[in-house]
């Protein structure tokens, strides 16, 4: 089927996207475990509030632009941001976005406490800081229950802030482990005067898993409104719950075996993932997309494609995150019928 879309476009299934948010709120709901979706997927106050109507209580930003966009285009009321804040003038419009709502952060060192203290001393009311824990993913966090017990005491002694908890981003599969790490962290850090009133955990991977790590008041989920290839290979949806796909023009047909498209990396991305090619073209499981160039992408098959130029095709990427990340517009869908464009409202927020 043709769709009447200029190319390459990122199309987003509303119905789909929408079933996915309920589902997963069921399965939250079920285990009494409160959902703080991450927006960095869908970057719209359109689905953000979607959520939220459905039981999700706050949401997950990464960066402060991002959370101002999504106060500008909706009614966002809860916002952690799980990201170290550095700098005087960040500091400050992190103040003024907490004057309009509920907001939390993390930190995992003393630097970031710090700044945040020299912004927040005097406030109405102290910020909230989350001590980000290295629970085995390897990114950011503290490496040891000892030092989150030390930050945990130096966020509660500095001015303007109040400790409000734990945060982690977990390795995949290892909900024992984590769930150790943050027990003995918990039992140190209430062994003194302190409360740990938030264990905040997350990710997509393991989403059908989260209620085996007890321990976590909350859970962030971001690609879980999407889906897309990474989590379809990981056996945690199917195709028919991917919500956003990348629809692209066959350019040139130089053999029998190959094709061009022209959707390359500034739509598909670079990201692998650990897979194996730049995406999944739907209804071609023998499709391989091997290779991009900025505006192409090349289609290669050990059969004929049967492919010609102006067809066109429709791609789950590897990773939908980024890939919403890189057009001002999506197409909104309701199965094959356009409900229109929205603007990626958070979309480029990186400071």
């Amino acid at each position: 089927m043709t769709l009447p879309i200029d190319t390459p476009a990122v199309l987003v299934d509303l119905n789909v996207a929408e079933a996915n948010v309920r589902a997963f709120q069921s399965y939250c709901d079920r285990h009494s475990l409160k959902l703080r979706p991450h927006i960095k997927t869908h970057k719209l106050p359109q689905l953000a509030e979607y959520q939220l109507a459905q039981g999700a209580i706050g949401i997950t930003c990464q960066k402060i632009t991002e959370a101002e966009a999504m106060i500008a285009g909706g009614d966002m009321r809860d916002i952690l941001i799980t990201y170290n804040i550095l700098g005087a003038e960040k500091v400050a419009r992190l103040r003024a976005l907490s004057e309009r709502v509920a907001l939390s952060v993390v930190a995992d060192n003393l630097t970031v406490v710090e700044g945040l203290s020299a912004g927040f001393a005097g406030a109405n009311k102290p910020l909230p800081v989350l001590v980000e824990c290295n629970t085995g993913a390897d990114r950011c966090g503290v490496e040891t229950p000892e030092a989150a017990l030390a930050l945990a005491q130096a966020i509660d002694a500095a001015p303007g802030l109040k400790f409000a908890g734990l945060m982690t981003y977990p390795p995949v599969g290892g909900a024992a482990k984590v769930t150790t790490w943050l027990a003995e962290a918990k039992a140190r850090i209430e062994a003194t005067d302190l409360t740990v009133e938030v264990i905040s955990s997350g990710g997509s991977p393991d989403m059908w898993q989260a209620h085996e790590m007890p321990l976590a008041t909350e859970y962030r989920v971001g690609t879980y409104v999407y889906n897309d290839r990474s989590l379809v290979t990981r056996g945690i949806c199917t195709w028919d719950d991917c919500a956003l796909t990348v629809l692209a023009t066959v350019v040139s047909t130089p053999s029998a075996t190959r094709a061009v498209i022209d959707a390359g990396s500034k739509v598909l991305t670079s990201d692998l993932l650990g897979l194996e090619g730049y995406g999944h073209v739907l209804g071609h499981p023998d499709f391989m997309i091997d290779q991009l160039s900025e505006e192409h992408g090349r289609i290669t098959s050990a059969q004929p494609t049967g492919l010609r130029v102006g067809d066109q095709v429709r791609i789950v990427p590897n990773h939908a995150c980024v890939v919403a990340n890189m057009l001002d517009h999506i197409t909104l869908m309701r199965a094959e019928e356009v409900a229109g464009q929205e603007t990626v409202a958070a979309r480029g927020q990186v400071w």
